[in-house]
């Protein structure tokens, strides 16, 4: 065994609301996915520096229908736990969270005995609030959390406080008692919560300050499960504001583990990277990142990259691993994916249905991913939109496409977004007058601009988009070779929270195909290439 450098974020791009589960020698980290389907992403490591993808345990609709959700709805903040045997998922499907006052955001519950299922029918537990978990006591009692969204109220006030009630899992019911077991502090906006034991005190740890700059974690104390609860002498255990000059910002909502030899405690957070040229826009979404915590007096603290104890995110975090080995997660690096069979899903989602072989086929064409073109990329339902998350500031993504409209309402190509209304659309379509063309279409906040039509000859045509920070490049090829640049360069910086105002996800790129006349015109892909320029 040696000392490894584990560098923060330890999962890059879109990567939010992280909860970890230490169970069988494993650790797992579940993360938010919102429209993106399959639902809740799942990260296995025995290390805590290489990080493989979990096939995702919401690949179903019968375990999760997003059908008309809007962006930034779906799933908030799940919820993994381990407890004789069995794996326990908590997950918020958020059917609608900004129009009017109230929230509605049905909770459920699935298990399953293994990381990789199968996956129980969900279980319906309550909606009085979003961010459940579930705590199992060491006296083998079983406790559902929620915050609870209060609609009477106003601003901060609507976040009410943590509410608990009982789980009889053999019954799959909540309890009739209800318990408000902690109101938060003076930080506001407290959502998030877990539950942990340790040396006979209850802790209870939950995200405050709202999910920008403000974020952070508070901690507070009991010995009885219902409360009162002490707040951290020193609270919050982790918050980036007032820090400007950190390179993770935004840190916040999170949870811990015990190691796998039940020595030290390790604490998964979410952060975010602004870009450094503006300061603020995180175009690779909310991240997760990793620290040790550290106990004194029966509180937890950060451990610092110089040893110290304090609670801001350190850069980085030494683990004991095998010699030599290297920091992963998966869809990191470079990656060249063929569609000679269903590997490349590993870091491809879709968008609020699952991926079925009617609009997604690798069986179509031999060798081509092959996309049927569905509805128009404003759509809160069936899209043909296939991406994976933008995990670096500097990446090229290409692909090589194979489609020829007859019909300006088909299109198809290579697209970079944020959600429906912030988007780039590097697509091929026709022309009555043209014939099939080329054009960069851009769609933002009520504003949408079709740029300047660039004649096509028919045959396949290689789509790239090249991404250094805030400036991103589109440019083509019909020979795969001479490549030529689109004008104007598009804002990168556009696809983030920030830009939006109030959205919660990332950037991605992919593949996507339109036919708002028949749903039928499909779209060949021969390969998709994604090139990250930063390093770990």
């Amino acid at each position: 065994m040696a000392t490894i450098r584990v560098n923060n974020p330890i999962l890059r791009g879109f990567h939010p609301d992280p909860s970890i589960c230490m169970a069988n020698g494993e650790y797992y980290i579940a993360n938010s996915t919102f429209e993106w389907y399959p639902g809740v992403e799942i990260s296995r490591s025995k290390d805590l520096v290489h990080w493989d993808a979990v096939p995702s345990p919401l690949s179903e609709k019968r375990l999760l229908d997003m059908a008309g959700e809007k962006f930034s709805c779906g799933i908030w903040a799940p919820c993994l736990s381990y407890s004789n045997g069995l794996f326990y998922l908590i997950y918020t499907n958020v059917r609608n969270w900004n129009v009017g006052t109230m929230k509605d955001c049905p909770n459920y519950l699935t298990t399953a005995p293994s990381i990789e299922g199968p996956w129980s029918d969900p279980v319906f537990l309550n909606a009085s609030g979003f961010d459940a978990s579930m705590f199992h006591d060491d006296d083998g009692r079983h406790w559902y959390i929620n915050m609870e969204w209060d609609y009477r109220e106003y601003g901060p006030r609507q976040f009410s406080g943590i509410v608990m009630r009982e789980y009889f899992p053999a019954e799959k019911r909540l309890g009739a008692e209800r318990h408000k077991i902690f109101l938060g502090t003076d930080i506001g906006l407290v959502e998030g919560p877990h539950l942990y034991k340790r040396n006979g005190w209850y802790y209870i740890a939950a995200a405050e300050g709202g999910t920008s700059i403000e974020h952070a974690l508070t901690v507070a104390r009991s010995r009885s499960i219902f409360g009162p609860y002490e707040v951290h002498p020193h609270n919050p255990l982790i918050s980036s504001y007032g820090h400007p000059e950190l390179k993770l910002q935004k840190a916040g909502h999170g949870s811990w583990c015990s190691s796998i030899d039940g020595k030290k405690t390790y604490f998964v957070y979410l952060c975010g990277r602004p870009l450094s040229c503006d300061g603020k826009s995180c175009v690779l979404g909310r991240e997760t990142g990793l620290a040790e915590l550290e106990w004194k007096d029966d509180w937890c603290y950060v451990k610092q990259t110089d040893g110290s104890l304090g609670n801001t995110p350190p850069d980085y975090v030494d683990v004991e691993a095998a010699e030599g080995a290297t920091q992963y997660f998966a869809g990191s690096g470079s990656n060249h994916y063929t569609f000679n069979d269903t590997q490349f899903l590993r870091d491809f989602k879709t968008l609020r249905y699952p991926i079925d072989e009617t609009r997604f086929s690798i069986h179509e064409r031999k060798g081509f991913l092959s996309i049927q073109g569905w509805q128009s990329p404003w759509s809160f339902y069936e899209q043909g939109v296939l991406a994976r998350r933008q995990t670096d500031f500097c990446f090229a993504a290409e692909t090589k496409m194979e489609f020829e409209p007859d019909y300006f309402q088909q299109y198809a190509g290579l697209c970079y977004r944020y959600d429906e209304e912030t988007q780039y659309l590097l697509q091929v379509t026709y022309d009555e007058k043209r014939g099939k063309i080329l054009q960069l279409n851009t769609i933002m906040p009520n504003f949408f601009e079709r740029g300047m039509p660039i004649e096509l000859k028919a045959g396949a045509v290689w789509l790239r988009l090249t991404v250094n920070f805030d400036k991103a490049e589109f440019s083509w090829s019909q020979d795969g070779e001479t490549f030529r640049a689109i004008r104007p360069l598009a804002d990168a910086s556009k696809l983030s929270d920030e830009f939006g105002g109030m959205g919660f996800t990332g950037a991605f790129v992919g593949m996507f195909a339109v036919d708002t006349e028949f749903y039928k015109k499909r779209a060949d892909f021969a390969y998709f290439d994604y090139k990250g320029l930063d390093e770990l």
